[in-house]
């Protein structure tokens, strides 16, 4: 059988793979012809096939509960909607979508909001991730168009990377970055980010500027440059407009000595950075969510695109302000109109716009003004505004800020329709009626990544069970609601043809979305799709990369210039204060993906960090009273959550930081989005997720257990007295992480009662504080559980390790009851897996760097695989040997 080409459904650099099925088995390996990633696949694009397979299938539609046919189901939906609609007026109903949608389902989604149903009551996860961006270039391009490529990177001589961790969101991308600029060859990489990160590391010159100052940074720079005449006269005459008012507002840090204290940053770097980007022509500057996620994002994306517009560099081959995107289709959702400041096809809701859009869909009447922003949204439900609201692909009661009044609002909301692929996501726990959605493998669609490449995600999974496409699932509940003349879709690329068509309907090149060369691609033709860049117009070649879309200097705004927009240097929306002292910033994680859905299935992403961690200063834990490894209380205004305390000089003091993605599935009480309040970009929208005050105190566990079984071992309901309660799969069992307020009563007993029964028990008892506590049969292990009164969380990795020997050795046994890492060197941390993809451990590399003598990456490569596939875990490893493997 060959390979089918698709397209990795993970961030927005939008990598090639190649799936072959052999009966159950797939295997998926990256594309070497796609231009995004030529072959190379990250650890978690690298673990696809291990995603596929998932107890938590949502397999069937249920209502109130209970399974039923489509056909039940998809009537109660159309009349929920209908009824309400009839009831409240058409803005009492909203979808919430997800950047995972294929632009297919994103199209027939939006159609149905803001064209039939007539209300513009339809936003989307990427919200929360990339608006500030769209802003941003509509204000200063007059549209939201990203002028830059991948390969622009590559041919820049100085890339600036501010609030993106790319070796660890878009390791794929960090991957050509370094490659470049292999052997001493290629860019200058200077990272602007409160955190040491490993994109960091990997840099030249790392910028730690303090929370919120990006704009003041940024706003130095455009003074600076004005006053040692580096800006470029001729280019700001002739081809922009508004930069007298922001330099005049720029002007505000006149020195970078003012710009230097205000930001909390060595005077000879800001120095630095500032005569590196005048005498640096090809310049690229990578922004992502440290820039948008913020209450003033498209004000720092605007500081940024600024400086590009100042000194001309924008529309030549390595140069460039460039948005990268979190999630595989947040582009393609930009493209249709997913968000509820947008119309469709890059319109917005200018009268004329209105217009053309309302002619070409065929209605009397469609949506004339922008509809309520994800926050706000929420608010609506809580509040009764919307009183239904359709959730396709995304878990909005784990992701979104207030998160615990995500699910007041959804528990008191009339109706909540929810389409997914798994059913036991928190949201999916609040739904009227779950609709099984077909997930990645199953559907055939289209994607468009961070550099405007249309690429197809194709099906090459049979689906066994009720799960439908989103776009049929919509088409089909938009009939009942008695629109079926206007969605005669009967395949994606029925709808491809429409989406396409419209971008091109009246579009004499004053818009910058334009796909028209596709608007009558044959199903074939759609079937054989090749990655595709736009705009693709009607009559024109497609491009083999990126074209430089302001190549001419044109821009479509009113006049054709650029806007250099006023920037006000802000700080973060709320400080920390006396009451709430740690400001607290939050993110992704190297191996994990949103809220675990897929990624937290796969045995090898959850053992780098296998538990959710709040990073710590070293000061700020002894201000706290927290030691290394211990359980910690997190507060804030708006909620709570339980988190192990990682100390770190990569975070500055007064700073935490706490990964986004542990829902309830996975642990008990770590969802980071019940802390931040969100305080939204009063332009985009978006919401503030850097930046929460909060307190941290010791928690209240005085026992800690650790619980490993075979997989499926152990009933989930055994685990209800715990206070704090992770579950990560490993590779050869699963591990729960617990801690509880008071000792466990018959902790044995209880073990023996909800485990398989084994042969014998293998078990340590001799003091009160601490209990080990094995079953084996067959000279296999079968379960372990330690309970004391002090963790034992970082011995998981070594003692999962255990689970694989089909005969558990002597040496093995003892070092269960020692407490010993067996055959690893008891003075060295052996738990903790750097390479996902070959599951090489920290031990592994440093035993190979100190006794083999191994100093580079190639050499540990070579001797035990570490960083020799995807790469992710480079920095790490090169961080190891610069540090002289440090801590060993």
């Amino acid at each position: 059988m060959s390979a089918t080409r698709s397209t990795c459904p993970y961030c927005g650099v939008g990598c090639g793979v190649l799936a072959e099925s052999f009966g159950d088995t797939v295997q998926v390996t990256g594309d070497t012809a796609h231009p995004a990633n030529g072959g190379r696949l990250c650890a978690k694009g690298s673990q696809l096939a291990e995603t596929l397979k998932s107890d938590d299938r949502l397999s069937t539609p249920t209502v109130d509960g209970q399974a039923t046919s489509w056909e039940t189901a998809l009537d109660v939906v159309a009349s929920k909607f209908k009824d309400t609609i009839d009831k409240y007026g058409p803005d009492s109903v909203a979808f919430y979508v997800s950047g995972q949608l294929l632009t297919e389902d994103y199209y027939v989604a939006n159609k149905l909001m803001k064209g039939a149903i007539g209300s513009a009551n339809i936003d989307t996860n990427s919200r929360l991730c990339m608006a500030s961006s769209v802003v941003a270039h509509k204000r200063a391009f007059g549209t939201d168009t990203v002028p830059v490529g991948y390969d622009d990177i590559e041919a820049a001589d100085l890339v600036i990377l501010v609030g993106s961790n790319l070796a660890w969101c878009h390791p794929v991308l960090h991957q050509r970055l370094q490659t470049a600029r292999a052997g001493g060859a290629g860019p200058t990489v200077v990272v602007i980010d409160p955190r040491e990160t490993a994109t960091a590391t990997d840099g030249d010159l790392h910028l730690p500027l303090r929370p919120g100052t990006d704009t003041v940074l940024f706003n130095g720079l455009l003074s600076w440059l004005d006053e040692n005449e580096l800006v470029d006269r001729d280019f700001l005459s002739a081809s922009t407009e508004g930069y007298a008012k922001a330099l005049l507002a720029a002007r505000e840090y006149h020195s970078p000595a003012h710009v230097a204290e205000r930001c909390g940053l060595n005077l000879r770097d800001v120095e630095a950075f500032y005569r590196l980007f005048a005498r640096t022509p090809k310049t690229v500057s990578i922004f992502s969510q440290g820039v948008n996620q913020s209450s003033v994002g498209t004000d720092k994306a605007g500081s940024i695109i600024n400086v590009h517009l100042a000194t001309g560099r924008i529309g030549t081959r390595g140069a460039g302000p460039f948005s990268i995107t979190g999630q595989p289709n947040a582009m393609g959702g930009r493209e249709v109109g997913g968000l509820a400041n947008q119309l469709a096809a890059h319109m917005d809701f200018e009268p004329e716009d209105v217009d053309r859009v309302r002619r070409f869909w065929g209605y009397e009447r469609i949506a004339d003004q922008p509809g309520l922003k994800a926050v706000d949204m929420f608010d609506a439900i809580r509040d009764g505004r919307i009183r239904a609201i359709w959730i396709m692909g995304t878990n909005p009661a784990v992701s979104m800020p207030r998160a615990n009044d995500v699910r007041l609002a959804l528990e008191t909301c009339d109706f909540v329709a929810v389409s997914d692929c798994v059913s036991s996501s928190d949201t999916a726990a609040y739904a009227d009626v779950l609709l099984p959605a077909c997930g990645w493998g199953e559907k055939d669609g289209t994607v468009t990544n961070s550099e405007r490449c249309i690429s197809r995600q194709r099906a090459f999974i049979r689906v066994d069970d009720d799960a439908r496409p989103d776009w049929w699932i919509i088409n089909e509940v938009a009939a009942r609601m008695g629109y079926g003349e206007s969605f005669p879709f009967t395949s994606s690329a029925d709808i491809f043809r429409e989406h396409a068509a419209l971008s091109a309907f009246e579009n004499d090149g004053s818009r910058d979305f334009d796909i028209g060369a596709l608007q009558a691609i044959s199903d074939d033709e759609y079937d054989a799709l090749d990655p595709v860049y736009w705009p693709y117009r009607d009559g024109e070649p497609p491009a083999a990369s990126p074209i430089d879309i302001f190549a001419g200097r044109r821009f479509f705004t009113g006049s054709g210039k650029a806007r250099l927009v006023t920037v006000r240097s802000a700080d973060v929306a709320v400080s920390a204060c006396d009451d709430y002292p740690l400001l607290l910033n939050s993110g992704r994680i190297r191996d994990q993906w949103h809220t675990m859905t897929r990624t937290g299935i796969a045995a090898k992403l959850n053992q780098h960090t296998p538990e959710p961690l709040l990073s710590l200063h070293p000061l700020d834990a002894r201000r706290f009273g927290i030691a290394d490894g211990q359980l910690a209380d997190i507060e804030s205004r708006h909620g709570d959550a339980r988190m192990r305390v990682c100390t770190t000089r990569s975070v500055q003091p007064g700073n935490g930081f706490v990964p986004m993605h542990w829902s309830d599935r996975f642990a008990s009480a770590s969802r980071a989005g019940a802390l931040f309040e969100g305080v939204c970009d009063p332009l985009s929208g978006q919401p503030e997720l850097k930046s929460e005050p909060v307190k941290v105190q010791p928690a209240s566990c005085a026992w800690h257990g650790l619980l490993m079984t075979r997989p499926a071992g152990l009933p989930s309901e055994w685990l209800t007295d715990a206070s704090y309660r992770v579950h990560s799969q490993f590779e050869h069992c699963e591990v729960s992480f617990l801690g509880f307020d008071v000792r466990p009563d018959d902790w044995i007993g209880r073990l023996n009662a909800a485990l398989p029964a084994p042969d014998r028990l293998l078990q340590v008892d001799g003091e009160a504080a601490s209990q080990i506590v094995a079953g084996i049969s067959g000279d296999r292990l079968e379960w372990l559980a330690l309970l004391g009164v002090k963790s034992r969380h970082r011995d998981a990795g070594w003692l999962a390790r255990l689970f694989a020997e089909t005969k558990l050795s002597s040496d093995s046994q003892q070092a269960i009851l020692r407490g010993l890492p067996g055959t690893y060197k008891p003075d060295v941390r052996c738990g903790e897996t750097v390479c996902a993809c070959f599951g090489t451990s920290r031990a592994a590399i440093v035993n190979v760097a100190l006794d083999g003598g191994v100093q580079t990456t190639d050499g540990i490569g070579a001797a035990v695989k570490a960083g020799s596939n995807c790469g992710s875990c480079l920095p790490e490893i090169r961080h190891l040997l610069d540090e002289g493997i440090n801590g060993s």
